[in-house]
C-alpha cells in the first residue's frame, strides 16, 4: 500500500488530455485580458456603483463562509495548513469588502486612492498565506503556526482595520484622497510578488495532488491560479473598463469554484466533517487514517462480541449525519446477523466433528451442549426416560418429526434408528432461517447420538469376542481387517488345564462350563493387565501374544509375569471350588512361553477370518506347554535371555520336541523379581 506522500499513479484529473484542457481554461482569461488591452475600442467603459458594491458583498461573503469552514476544519483536525488556507479566504474577503466600501457614492463621494489599491494589497496578503499553506510543514513548524494562529488572526484584523481607517476617513491620509486620473506607476511592480507567490503555491499544490489525488486539491489549485490572474488583471488600473471588471470576475470564479467543489463533496458524502481533509498536512492525514482504522477495529470488535456498534458515539467522533449513522446502524445489524449465522454454522461443524469413535454418550451430549449454547442460546437436551420426553416440567409428545412450538421455544425430536430418543429445546426467533438452523442442529445431534450408541454396541460386542487391542484397532481402522500379515518378534503364551478330560468325565456339562468360565475369568485379567492380546480360546486352552498387534517393550517379561499371576489365580480358584466338591481333583493350568519371530496378521478367507500368529516360535510355545507339569510355567531359551536378572528357573536341559529336529533347551520359571 502506498503512503500519502508516494506517487503510485498519475491521477485522472492530471492526465495529459485533461491537464491540457484545464490549462486552456486557465489561459482563456489571460487571452481575453490581452485582447482587451490591445484593442482599447473593445475595452469599453461601464460604471455602475450599486452593481459593483453588491457584487463585492456577495463575493466577499462567499469567501468569508469558505474561510470559516476551513478554519473550523483546521480547529477540528488541529492542522496548520488548513489554518493558513482559511487565512487566504479571510484576508481576500476582508480587503475585498474594504474595496466595496470605497466604491464611489457609498461612503466617499468620489471614492479614494485606497479604492484602487485595496484588491492588490488584499491579494498580496492572501498570496503570502497561500504560499505558506502549500509548504510541506514539519511537525515543529506546524505546531508553531497553530500556537501563533490567534496572533496571526489578530494581526490581520488589525491591519485591515487600520487600512480601512486610513483609506476611508476623508482627509486623514493620502489614501483617502480622490483617486488619481492616471494609473499609479509602481502598482504593477508592487503586485509582482503576489503573482509569484500564487504561482508557486499553485505548483506546490499540484505536486501534492500528484501524491494524494483529491478533487478539493484541484479546486484549491485552480483558485490560486485564478487569483494569480486577478493580480495580473488588476495591474492595468483601468477603472470601470471591461479589463477592470475582469479581475472582479476572476475573484468571483476563484471563490465560487472552491465553494462549488465543497458543495459537491458534501452532497456525495452527506457530511461536512471531511470536506477539507485531503488538503491537510501529511501528518494530519496519517492521524485521520489512524482514527478511522481504530474506529473500524472498534466496529469489528463490537461485531465480534455481538454488541451494538454504538453508532451515536462514532457519529459524534466523526461528525456523521443522521443518515450516515442510520446506515452504520443497519450495517452493524447486518454484520451481527452474519456473525450469528457464522457462529451457528461453526457450532454445527464442531458438533459434527465431535461425533468420533469412542466418545461416551453423556460426554458427547455435554460437550455438544456447551458449544451449542454459545451460538444458539439457552439450548436444553433431555433423553427419553421411562418412555417420556420431558424438559423440566415440559413434556413433549411427537406424532411425527415436526417440531413443537411453545412460545419462543421450539422443540425437536432426537431419533435413533427411527425411534424417539430425546428432545432438543431451542430458543428461536421468528425467521425461517432460525428454524432451519435449529432443525439442522437437531438432525446433527440425532446422528451423533445414534453413532455414539452404535459404537457402544459394537465396542461391547467386539470386546466380548476379541482382545481389546484388536477391537480398538479394527474400530479405528477397519482396513486392518484385510487378509495378510507382517513378520514380527513376539512372545507366545500357551496355556491349558491339565486334568480337564478326567474332570469332564465326572461332572455335568453345566459344571464344565462353570469351571471353564471361573478359570478363564481369573486368567484373562492377568494377561490383559500385562499388555497381552488373547488370540483364541479352544476349549480349556488359550493362546495369548505379547508385542502383537500393539508394540510392547519388555514383552517377554510381561508374558512371564502374566503366566505366574495366572497360576496363582488358578490355584485360588481351585481352592474355592474344592470347598463345594472335595471328591474331585480340580484341573490346574500348565503354561508354555517362547519368544521369537512370527507372522502376525489376519488369517482365513474373505468371508471369515481371525487374528493369529504363525511360526516356529508359536509352535515351540505350544510344545513347551505340552511338557509342563500342572501349576508350572515352562519357558524357552530365547525368553530367558530377555528376562535378564531376577528370573528364578530350573533347567530341564535339552529336550526333543515333536516336530523339531534340533534339541530345545527349556526351563521351569518359579519366580520373577
Amino acid at each position: 500500500m502506498s503512503t500519502p506522500d508516494q506517487a503510485p499513479y498519475l491521477p485522472s484529473a492530471t492526465q495529459p488530455v485533461r491537464g491540457v484542457v484545464w490549462l486552456i481554461h486557465l489561459a482563456l482569461p489571460l487571452l481575453g485580458l490581452w485582447l482587451l488591452l490591445a484593442q482599447p475600442s473593445v475595452n469599453i467603459f461601464w460604471q455602475h456603483n450599486p452593481s459593483h458594491f453588491w457584487m463585492i458583498l456577495v463575493v466577499a461573503g462567499i469567501s468569508v463562509v469558505l474561510g470559516f469552514q476551513v478554519s473550523e476544519a483546521s480547529r477540528r483536525r488541529r492542522d496548520a495548513r488548513l489554518m493558513l488556507v482559511s487565512m487566504v479566504f479571510l484576508s481576500s474577503a476582508g480587503f475585498l469588502f474594504l474595496h466595496g466600501l470605497a466604491t464611489p457614492k457609498i461612503i466617499l463621494p468620489a471614492g479614494s486612492v485606497g479604492f484602487d489599491l485595496d484588491h492588490q494589497v488584499g491579494l498580496t496578503v492572501a498570496a503570502a498565506f497561500a504560499f505558506a499553506s502549500a509548504l510541506p510543514l514539519g511537525e515543529r513548524a506546524a505546531k508553531a503556526v497553530l500556537d501563533s494562529q490567534h496572533i496571526i488572526r489578530a494581526a490581520l484584523i488589525g491591519f485591515m482595520v487600520l487600512w480601512g481607517v486610513v483609506s476611508l476617513v476623508p482627509g486623514l491620509t493620502p489614501l483617502s484622497d480622490p483617486p488619481s486620473i492616471s494609473p499609479i506607476h509602481w502598482v504593477p511592480w508592487a503586485s509582482a510578488p503576489a503573482l509569484v507567490l500564487f504561482v508557486a503555491a499553485g505548483v506546490m499544490m499540484f505536486m501534492l495532488h500528484r501524491r494524494r489525488p483529491s478533487a478539493m486539491l484541484v479546486s484549491l489549485m485552480t483558485a490560486y491560479a485564478l487569483l494569480a490572474e486577478a493580480v495580473v488583471a488588476g495591474m492595468s488600473q483601468l477603472n470601470w473598463h471591461l479589463s477592470w471588471w475582469e479581475w472582479h470576475l476572476l475573484l468571483t470564479l476563484a471563490f465560487v469554484f472552491v465553494a462549488y467543489s465543497a458543495y459537491l463533496q458534501f452532497r456525495r458524502e452527506g457530511s461536512s466533517a471531511g470536506l477539507f481533509d485531503s488538503v491537510a498536512l501529511s501528518s494530519t492525514v496519517r492521524r485521520i487514517r489512524r482514527d478511522y482504522d481504530e474506529a473500524l477495529e472498534e466496529m469489528v470488535e463490537h461485531v465480534r462480541r455481538g454488541e451494538p456498534l454504538a453508532a451515536q458515539r462514532l457519529s459524534g467522533k466523526f461528525r456523521l449525519n443522521e443518515g450516515q449513522a442510520a446506515v452504520l446502524d443497519r450495517a452493524g445489524e447486518a454484520l451481527a446477523r452474519e456473525r450469528e449465522l457464522t457462529e451457528r454454522l461453526s457450532a454445527l461443524v464442531e458438533v459434527s466433528a465431535q461425533t468420533r469413535v469412542g466418545l461416551p454418550e453423556d460426554e458427547l451430549l455435554t460437550s455438544s451442549l456447551d458449544r451449542v449454547r454459545q451460538a444458539y442460546g439457552d439450548v436444553k437436551i433431555a433423553l427419553v426416560s421411562e418412555g417420556k420426553a420431558q424438559v423440566g416440567s415440559r413434556e413433549y409428545t411427537f406424532k411425527d418429526t415436526n417440531p413443537i412450538r411453545r412460545g419462543e421455544l421450539l422443540a425437536f425430536p432426537l431419533t435413533v434408528k427411527g425411534n424417539l430418543a430425546g428432545v432438543l429445546e431451542v430458543p428461536v426467533g421468528g425467521t425461517r432461517q432460525d428454524e432451519a438452523l435449529a432443525a439442522t442442529l437437531a438432525g446433527q445431534l440425532s446422528i451423533s447420538l445414534e453413532n455414539a450408541r452404535l459404537y457402544r454396541e459394537l465396542d461391547t460386542l467386539f470386546h466380548q469376542y476379541m482382545s481389546p487391542d484388536v477391537a480398538h484397532a479394527l474400530l479405528a481402522d477397519p482396513s486392518q481387517a484385510a487378509l495378510g500379515g507382517e513378520l514380527k518378534e513376539l512372545t507366545a503364551l500357551f496355556a491349558d488345564l491339565k486334568g480337564f478330560t478326567t474332570f469332564s468325565e465326572k461332572v455335568t456339562p453345566a459344571e464344565i462350563v462353570e469351571m471353564l468360565n471361573r478359570y478363564h475369568t481369573a486368567a484373562v485379567p492377568c494377561i490383559l493387565n500385562n499388555g497381552g492380546t488373547i488370540v483364541q480360546f479352544v476349549g480349556d486352552a488359550l493362546l495369548a501374544l505379547f508385542n502383537a498387534p500393539a508394540t510392547q517393550p519388555g514383552h517377554a517379561r510381561a508374558a512371564c509375569q502374566a503366566a505366574l499371576e495366572m497360576q496363582r489365580a488358578a490355584e485360588q480358584v481351585a481352592e474355592e471350588m474344592a470347598w463345594k466338591r472335595d471328591d474331585i481333583e480340580w484341573p490346574r493350568f500348565r503354561v508354555g512361553i517362547n519368544t521369537g519371530p512370527a507372522l502376525v496378521g489376519n488369517i482365513g478367507s474373505p468371508e471369515l477370518r481371525g487374528f493369529n500368529a504363525m511360526g516356529d516360535c508359536v509352535n515351540v510355545a505350544a510344545r513347551l506347554e505340552g511338557i509342563a507339569e500342572p501349576g508350572t510355567v515352562v519357558i524357552g531359551q530365547t525368553t530367558l535371555r530377555q528376562l535378564g536378572d531376577g528370573a528364578q528357573v530350573q533347567s530341564l536341559g535339552p529336550l526333543s520336541l515333536k516336530g523339531k529336529e534340533e534339541l530345545v533347551t527349556a526351563y521351569v520359571l518359579t519366580d520373577l523379581q
